[in-house]
């Protein structure tokens, strides 16, 4: 598997790999009124990112920017400051922007939807929208995309299957690592393992709510 460390020289855009995908928030649930985004940098060259909000009165955001270095992640706590208050089933959004550290021109973004219910048995029927008061950034050709939840009544067998495929490939030993009698192409580079953690958290979710 060939890796580019360098997308960002090429077409000016680069994937957001974060997780979770979506915030919920339950009103009878004290813990989760506190969730963490991990936001991961795959890529060869050091990330600075910025957190925005639909409703920055609502939330209370750790570290809403910095920087990652190549091969890490941070960990970006945000809190809801009165669930009680909260119109249950309200969506609002967050947006992570990316860019290479020391540059102004944004190289990725990705839209992390918000909405608080009144209890973990609830389903999200008609999920109101509020992206109109996002703060504007000066990002030339950017469009904003609504982020639908699809839910399904079962599993795939690809899903299933990717499930595997990312736990093995968890499981295959580091270049570098001595001790293994695996042929070489077997070893996986850290930037590897971490796209298949990424992934195997993406896929458990939807194992989750199918």
């Amino acid at each position: 598997m060939h890796w580019d460390r360098h997308p960002s020289s090429r077409d000016g855009s680069v994937p957001v790999f974060i997780f979770p995908t979506e915030l919920t928030y339950y009103a009878d649930d004290l813990s989760s009124h506190k969730q963490v985004l991990t936001l991961y940098n795959p890529y060869g060259f050091v990330l600075s990112y910025k957190v925005l909000s639909t409703a920055p009165e609502k939330y209370s955001v750790g570290d809403s920017s910095g920087l990652i270095q190549p091969g890490c992640c941070v960990d970006i706590v945000v809190r809801h400051k009165d669930v009680a208050k909260a119109t249950h089933g309200h969506r609002d959004k967050f947006r992570i922007y990316l860019s290479e550290r020391g540059q102004r021109k944004y190289i990725g973004q990705k839209d992390i939807p918000a909405v608080v219910l009144a209890s973990a048995r609830d389903t999200l029927p008609e999920i109101k929208d509020n992206f109109s008061s996002l703060k504007k950034e000066s990002l030339s050709g950017a469009t904003v995309t609504d982020v639908s939840t699809h839910r399904g009544s079962n599993p795939s067998t690809l899903v299933v299957f990717v499930a595997v495929i990312c736990i093995s490939a968890l499981l295959l030993p580091t270049q570098g690592e001595k001790g293994t009698s695996l042929p070489q192409y077997l070893h996986l580079t850290m930037n590897q393992k971490l796209i298949a953690a990424y992934v195997l958290g993406l896929v458990t979710m939807v194992l989750l709510r199918a």
